[in-house]
């Protein structure tokens, strides 16, 4: 896996969608967000507002697209896309509930047919990270779940942990990890 650039930035998974209430796996399927994403969308911006956040980033799916257009209204910023911070592929799992098979992709014991394995996940988002991080900042990230879980592990923490839909983190560099702080 690339190294993380050791700078500090803000990371934002884009508001709910109702196949996050329903538990399937989005992917790369455009699934919008839905009311209570919009108001998660304008919660973060309120979090964000005064922390002097100068870039943002996006994945090029419309979930965080349209996250990333809610906050930047209210923050007063446009955004760039870089689509290899979009979600992982997860070939015939999409539109899938979540299962154990999640847990086993991570390891990299396990990829769904069609799909996209993890290491190579870590091998396109860590380069997109370092390109957005790289930005005059602070720099706000707006991407995916399944995609954070890549920057995890290049953080030096664990890839097994769900980031909440809509949830500002602050990202600080540290020794022997990372640390995050919400916002």
């Amino acid at each position: 896996m690339p190294p993380l650039s050791p700078r500090e930035f803000w990371f934002l998974r884009h508001g709910e969608t109702d196949w996050n209430t329903r538990k399937l796996t989005q992917g790369n399927v455009e699934v919008p967000l839905n009311e209570a994403g919009r108001a998660q969308a304008r919660a973060a911006a309120e979090r964000l507002r005064g922390r002097g956040i100068a870039r943002m980033v996006c994945s090029t799916l419309g979930r965080a697209v349209e996250t990333a257009e809610i906050v930047g209204a209210v923050l007063g910023l446009g955004f760039t896309t870089d689509p290899d911070l979009r979600e992982s592929w997860f070939g015939e799992q999409e539109g899938q509930p979540m299962g154990e098979w999640y847990a086993s992709w991570v390891t990299g014991e396990y990829t769904p047919e069609g799909g996209e394995p993890f290491a190579h996940l870590c091998d396109r988002v860590i380069p997109a990270m370092n390109r957005a991080i790289a930005l005059e900042g602070p720099v706000l990230v707006v991407a995916h779940g399944g995609m954070f879980r890549a920057v995890r592990a290049a953080m030096g923490l664990s890839p097994k942990v769900r980031t909440e839909n809509g949830v500002p983190l602050l990202c600080v560099p540290g020794v022997p990890a990372w640390e995050m702080r919400e916002a």
